[in-house]
């Protein structure tokens, strides 16, 4: 039981972060389907650092991969904002072909770093076993993983920004309606840069913690397992909320967390479902909630849509 307390809370944690970041994103008016590509180059900066400092202390292992994870997912998400603030591409199409190809991306500089320090290794492969014992804790039985209290910091300090500041206000109403934003001297695109390279920053992290969750080494090839589109689930399921993101984020990691645990629960075990239907419960989850819930999400009316300054 233990050991399923401590999964779910380690996968609601990526779902948190990369769903937060979702929302600022929505919230400020562009969609960010490239959460999944995002995830994967901050998972790819992150490991890069956390395998180099395999030796230092954990602190700084903790603070400098987690800012790198995050910093590498505000860069790759300036190709949404510039393509669709911008120059007001489809931010549909945009998004889809971040996601393509930052795996694409990730797997061939993996494969030429290993490369160059072993020519006869062509895998996509980042081994950080050794760095890994620095994000978790021993509490008797429960192994906390500093991601957790990352993930908590960044759900209190969403809410927050949102519903307490200036700034939450102005992105909100430039997801409402830019155009009355803009007649009281917000600036729409100043604001929706914002939005989308604090998804960035959190989809980011979210892909350090999620390859970091339960394996010791992590093949590129494979992306985050649709790890990015959940998260959309989540947040769509949490009305872009950042308290209701949190409770429906425990619900799938929960779903996730089982597929990881499933065999040291006798009653489960003796249902001989294979491990693989367990993987799919989240996603099964995610189809049947959309189903029953998304007619009465209260997405921001302007998601999706170009700004233009000579519309009203």
């Amino acid at each position: 039981m233990i050991l399923l307390i401590q999964y779910t809370l380690i996968f609601a944690s990526v779902l948190i972060l990369v769903a937060l970041g979702g929302c600022f994103s929505e919230h400020s008016g562009v969609i960010n389907l490239g959460l999944e590509g995002i995830m994967v180059m901050g998972a790819l900066g992150g490991a890069l650092v956390m395998n180099a400092l395999s030796t230092a202390p954990a602190a700084v292992t903790i603070l400098v991969t987690t800012l790198t994870a995050g910093l590498s997912g505000v860069i790759y998400s300036l190709l949404l904002a510039v393509a669709c603030i911008n120059f007001k591409a489809d931010q549909t199409l945009i998004g889809t072909a971040m996601n393509i190809l930052a795996t694409a991306a990730a797997t061939v500089i993996v494969k030429a770093i290993n490369m160059a320090s072993d020519p006869d290794n062509v895998s996509a492969t980042i081994n950080y076993v050794d760095a890994k014992k620095a994000f978790t804790v021993s509490i008797g039985a429960f192994n906390f993983n500093w991601f957790m209290l990352i993930a908590l910091i960044a759900l209190i300090a969403a809410y927050v920004l949102l519903y307490k500041t200036s700034f939450g206000l102005r992105l909100r109403a430039c997801g409402e309606h830019p155009q009355a934003a803009a007649s009281v001297g917000i600036d729409v695109y100043k604001m929706r840069w914002s939005g989308v390279l604090i998804s960035g920053l959190l989809g980011g992290i979210g892909g350090i913690v999620y390859i970091t969750a339960s394996v010791s080494e992590w093949k590129f090839e494979t992306g985050v397992a649709g790890f990015g589109f959940l998260a959309l689930a989540v947040m769509i399921f949490g009305d872009w909320h950042p308290i209701k993101i949190a409770l429906a984020a425990l619900l799938y990691g929960f779903f996730r967390a089982l597929s990881n645990v499933y065999t040291g629960f006798d009653w489960l075990a003796s249902l001989h479902i294979s491990g693989t239907v367990y993987n799919m419960l989240p996603y099964i989850i995610s189809l049947l909630v959309l189903m029953f819930t998304s007619k009465n999400s209260k997405a921001p009316k302007a998601e999706g849509i170009p700004y233009d300054k000579g519309t009203r």
